[in-house]
């Protein structure tokens, strides 16, 4: 036998010291220098919006819990560490000389300082770091209150499981780690020691290494036991069957039973290792330990499976009634989709007429269709707004409404912002893309429902040079805070220096908002410097002590930064509002919402798969992949584009999420009662949130759990008809377009059945299931009087009426569309179908599409030549919208009666007839002149066209339809025994100059 080495650690040399030193300084850079600076950055930022005291909640909160979570692990290990070492044996027997431990033992004795405080200040560090990021969740906890609900297994306030449980559940996995971490440590420590050895026949485990560790198990265990209590309210929450969310028969009646025995099973297992503690074996713990396991597999395992095999299976639709009715009545109250915000409404299609009366009388629907699709035209707005190369749009639009002339009409919407891709040649030096193209410059709209003679948008501008002119007047017309440039901009001159932000080739600014972090020190200068990586801000001669760096300019991110726990749409759009002084300002609105992960029974639905369409990701920014049970629209943020001010506003001051985190940031976001009303007039119903509820509605409009259960009923979000490819070839099954994205919902101004009168609203219509015939039409009210209230359009199942793919199929496959495809999609043009409306009127379903054309060459852009309309089988197809619906309705006239169905509803073709262009000599003198009219605009147009001359093009299809309109005159009047034949080709789109 040998003792002990003799404790202690021997002092190290000063050399030795400052060695340490400067290696532990040098990590302590390394580590923290990066996660320093970006706090200071963030600090600056948040003192620029206003908000000092959000950051400095989140900090502190962070801090807190960093060195809560690295007391709890690290102390917890110390501890072990202490009790291992100091109640190891006096003496230690080792094999030999050779013994593998004694070099270890050594090391640790003369070091113990460091390793007993070294070691768990590491683990403590890494577990501080990890346990920091749930600030959100510990904040709940303590200011979350409740629902006025209550769950319907444990009748517990629905607050306990949004704000409560959640916290419950982190400390015990935290608890958990703790135990697990001190017990390996524990062990190591006891077996480096000789508490624990392995030689001699099964071993040889000291008394006081026997105490500690069967202390730990039995902590662990009766963790286990807690586990097991929490389990039973985390089945509120399971996923368990594969058609809904919350507890089933089987977890009810089998698997909740089980956990409260299981319960009782661990601890009693845990009193058995505390008693191990005093016992000379650990017989009767590991008979404990073996019931414990044994009991878990049988009843936590083997007996639900057998339930739900032998008993729920063959009557899962009778068994699992309950749990569905429960998951039915959650999800329409988590979701925001109560019986009193919905209004369902019988339609039957079949047998609607869309005559001419009808299209000259409506005035709630008709009037206010678009036919610009901001969907398409960015491209157009950038091209025609005579801008400067710097400036640009985001790739999708948007839709607004604006009174004008005491008129409320849609209007595409868009702020010119400054574009960094745009910039070539000379202006790409550091100091032109940061300090002298700094900012875009005004507000652009186009009345969504006209066009010029050429199929252009007819802007209304207010920019720098048009402040007063226009019916949308803005007085500040700088755009610094957009979607385009998300890189830095550095703003303000010194006195005395002429300004050199760019307006105009002629004119230049300097920046006077509130925006901006000051640089008239040299720390923030090299902060930023170092920030940014970019040493030009350091030694830059341009940036005095009136400079500013503007910087987190997208809206998005500004919302994001100051209220970390709302979730915000993706989809921002610029307006015009007056602010308190009575100024117009352009500012973006930004939809926010409040989620919960976990809302009992309440159907879990995945934000980035159900908000995606064919638009997200080009057009729109995509959600992150979370899962959610509840969602609520509860803020608009405003941001201004000017000055970056970020305002939040209460629109659901009823919302408990909203209410808890008003209690954790105060005066945060200001009450509903604040909202201006001009400001109101622009909200809009949320996309991200109206995608969710689409498809929510597919399944939860039916009430019968039988049927819910067998998807008897259920409807379909379409697929987007005119995107992923040539849908006129694509056959209309629903596995035919499972590779297209959704169809995207569109903001309408429309007056549906049971509406009384019109309303901005967001649409979408939904199709059976795993089939293409239209089933629904749903839309949500934008209108401050009626906001959220959702209009449901519920088609009878014994007919049949075209849904989205199947009407883009027969507008494609119309005799006029193809022979336009067959001249437009070429080298030198392309055609572009734009967003495909479907609008209830006339006891039908009227579906409009606008076509356009655009030149394939790098300065083309979108133009509107023709308007597809659809109705009950028949399609209408003329330049304009009021033109395609009177083809439509003589097409309606002129059909015979025919069942709505999408295979027996015919696809309108164009005839012509091929006689001779060769007048008879009795001919009346003004058909001949009409008949060579239309020979010399034919040829005039095959010229153009090989000539590529697009201006030619669009003047010879100008003198072409001229020329039949004088013919078609002269024939009506000469009588059609007398009429000659025009010159046999068939007329293709019309495009616009």
């Amino acid at each position: 036998m040998a003792t002990r080495p003799a404790a202690g650690m021997p002092k190290l040399s000063r050399r030795s010291w400052i060695l340490i030193g400067i290696g532990i300084a040098l990590l302590i850079v390394l580590i923290s220098g990066s996660p320093l600076l970006s706090t200071y950055i963030s600090w600056q930022w948040f003192g620029e919006v206003g908000y000092r005291g959000v950051f400095n909640t989140i900090v502190l909160t962070r801090v807190a819990l960093f060195f809560v979570v690295g007391f709890l692990v690290g102390g917890t290990l110390a501890l072990n560490l202490v009790v291992a070492f100091r109640t190891r044996p006096v003496f230690v027997p080792v094999t030999g000389s050779d013994d593998p431990l004694s070099r270890y033992r050594s090391t640790i004795s003369r070091r113990l300082k460091l390793f007993g405080i070294g070691l768990p200040l590491v683990i403590g560090l890494i577990c501080g770091a990890a346990g920091q990021g749930s600030c959100q969740l510990v904040q709940l906890a303590f200011h979350g209150s409740g629902f006025g609900t209550t769950d319907p297994v444990f009748h517990i306030d629905i607050g306990f499981y949004a704000f409560t449980l959640p916290l419950i559940l982190w400390l015990k996995n935290w608890l958990f780690i703790t135990v697990t971490i001190s017990f390996f440590g524990a062990l190591i420590a006891q077996y480096l020691f000789g508490g624990i050895r392995f030689a001699g026949r099964g071993g040889q485990l000291s008394t006081s290494a026997r105490a500690q560790l069967a202390a730990l198990i039995g902590l662990f265990v009766l963790l286990k036991a807690f586990a097991y209590f929490t389990d039973r309210y985390e089945l509120l929450d399971a996923d368990s069957s594969s058609q809904f969310t919350g507890a089933t028969y089987t977890d009810l009646n089998a698997l909740m039973p089980a956990k409260l025995i299981l319960l009782c099973i661990a601890v009693f297992c845990a009193l058995g290792f505390f008693a191990g503690m005093f016992l000379r074996n650990l017989q009767l713990p590991a008979i404990a330990l073996v019931l414990l396991l044994l009991s878990s597999v049988l009843l936590g395992t083997a007996w639900p499976a057998v339930m739900q095999q032998f008993s729920v299976n063959a009557n899962a639709n009778q068994k699992e009634a309950t749990s569905i009715q429960r998951n039915m009545q959650a999800t329409t109250q988590a979701y925001g989709l109560t019986s009193n915000k919905i209004s369902y409404v019988n339609y039957n299609p079949a047998s609607a007429d869309l005559t001419p009366d009808l299209v000259n009388s409506d005035q709630g629907t008709i009037p206010n269709i678009r036919v610009l699709d901001p969907n398409v035209l960015s491209a157009t707005f950038t091209q025609q707004t005579h801008g400067r190369n710097i400036y640009g749009f985001p790739s999708t639009l948007n839709i607004d409404r604006y009174a004008i002339n005491g008129t409320t009409q849609d209007y595409i919407v868009a702020a010119r912002e400054i574009n960094p891709q745009s910039l070539t040649g000379g202006q790409q030096s550091w100091f032109n893309e940061h300090m002298v193209y700094t900012h875009g410059d005004g507000f652009f709209a186009a009345q969504a429902n006209e066009v010029d003679s050429g199929g252009y948008p007819v802007y209304a501008i207010s920019d720098s040079a048009n402040k007063g002119d226009g019916p949308i007047k803005v007085s500040q017309t700088g755009i610094y805070y957009g979607l385009l440039d998300n890189d830095y901009a550095i703003v303000g001159s010194n006195p005395g220096t002429a300004p050199v932000e760019y307006d105009t080739d002629t004119q230049k600014s300097t920046y006077n908002g509130s925006g901006g972090v000051s640089l008239s020190s040299w720390f923030n200068k090299l902060a930023f410097a170092m920030y940014y990586g970019d040493r030009n801000i350091l030694f830059s001669d341009q940036i005095g002590d009136q400079s500013k760096i503007i910087f987190n300019r997208n809206p998005l991110d500004r919302v994001s930064e100051v209220a970390p726990w709302l979730t915000v749409d993706g989809s921002p759009y610029p307006a015009v509002v007056t602010d308190s002084d009575g100024a117009n300002r352009i500012a973006w609105i930004v939809d926010a919402y409040t989620t919960l992960p976990d809302y009992p029974y309440s159907q879990h639905e995945s934000l980035a798969a159900v908000t995606g369409d064919s638009l997200t990701g080009v057009a729109e920014r995509g959600q992150s992949d979370q899962d959610i049970g509840y969602i609520r629209n509860s803020v608009k943020a405003v941001v201004d584009a000017y000055s970056g001010k970020v305002t939040l506003y209460s629109v659901d001051d009823s919302d408990p999420v909203l209410q808890a985190w008003e209690k954790v940031f105060p005066g945060l976001v200001q009450p509903s009662s604040q909202i201006p009303a001009a400001l109101a007039e622009h909200f809009r119903y949320p996309q991200d949130l109206f995608k969710i509820q689409r498809d929510l509605l597919s399944r939860y409009h039916v009430t019968n759990p039988q049927d819910f259960y067998s998807a008897k009923g259920y409807w379909s979000v379409p697929n987007d008809p005119t995107k992923g490819g040539d849908t006129a070839t694509t056959a209309t099954t629903a596995s035919a377009v499972d590779g297209q994205a959704n169809l995207p919902p569109y903001y309408v101004t429309a007056q549906a059945p049971g509406q009384s009168q019109s309303e901005f609203q967001l649409e979408s219509p939904l199709t059976s299931f795993q089939s293409q015939n239209l089933a629904a039409w749903v839309s949500v009210s934008s209108d401050p009087s009626n906001y959220g209230h959702f209009t449901v359009l519920t088609l009878p199942t014994d007919t049949s009426t075209q849904g989205p793919v199947q009407m883009q199929n027969q507008f494609e496959s119309t005799g006029k569309v193809t022979q336009a495809r067959t001249l437009y999609n070429n080298s030198k043009v392309t055609l572009t179908f734009g967003n495909l409306l479907t609008l209830p009127i006339g006891g039908g379903i009227l579906y409009i599409e606008p076509v356009y054309i655009q030149q394939n060459n790098a300065t083309g852009y979108p133009q509107l030549v023709d308007v597809l309309a659809g109705f009950n089988g028949q399609v209408g197809f003329e330049p304009g919208l009021q033109d395609a619906l009177n083809d439509l309705a003589k097409a309606s006239a002129a059909a015979p009666a025919a069942p709505n169905t999408p295979s027996a509803a015919p696809s309108p073709t164009t005839t012509t007839t091929t006689p001779s262009t060769t007048p008879p000599a009795a001919a009346n003198p003004s058909l001949v002149q009409a008949v060579n009219a239309i020979s010399q605009a034919l040829n005039d147009l095959q010229a153009a066209q090989k000539a590529g001359d697009y201006a030619a093009i669009g003047k010879a299809y100008q003198e072409l339809q001229t020329a039949i309109n004088q013919f078609n005159t002269a024939k009506d009047n000469a009588g059609s025994s007398t009429a000659p034949a025009a010159p046999s080709q068939a007329m293709p789109l019309r495009p616009r100059e």
